[in-house]
């Protein structure tokens, strides 16, 4: 069986590092991008199963990448899982508007959000 793959767009090194590590003992193929014009560019690169994003990014804000991502036929498909700190009402708004399945608030207990990848990817 094909491992899925999760694109991880997260401008933190060090939480990208253990995602990635987390969800590669776990059976999934992950990918890791630090800015969001280079989650997009992957996005349509790489057609994950997945994306993992942060809204604070550098270049191209969390919001942005989500719109551009849902906006594309190449990528539009594609479920979108944000993780940020920036948890409000406003914000868990804009994202279901921009087409996130959900929002999760970081800090996050890693059983959830792997509870939360298996849902998704089921």
């Amino acid at each position: 069986m094909e491992k899925k793959k999760i694109l991880i767009i997260e401008d933190s090194k060090k939480t990208s590092v253990i995602l990635k590590d987390v969800l590669a003992l776990e059976g999934y193929e992950a990918l890791v991008v630090n800015d969001g014009v280079s989650g997009i560019a992957a996005a349509r690169r790489e057609k994950p199963d997945l994306i993992l994003l942060d809204l604070l990014l550098p270049k191209v804000s969390g919001f942005d990448v989500c719109a551009a991502i849902k906006k594309d036929d190449l990528t539009r498909h594609i479920p979108v899982l944000v993780i940020s700190t920036m948890y409000t009402p406003e914000n868990v708004e804009k994202v279901k508007i921009c087409g996130a399945l959900n929002f999760m608030k970081k800090p996050y207990k890693l059983e959830e959000l792997l509870a939360e990848i298996k849902k998704i990817l089921k």
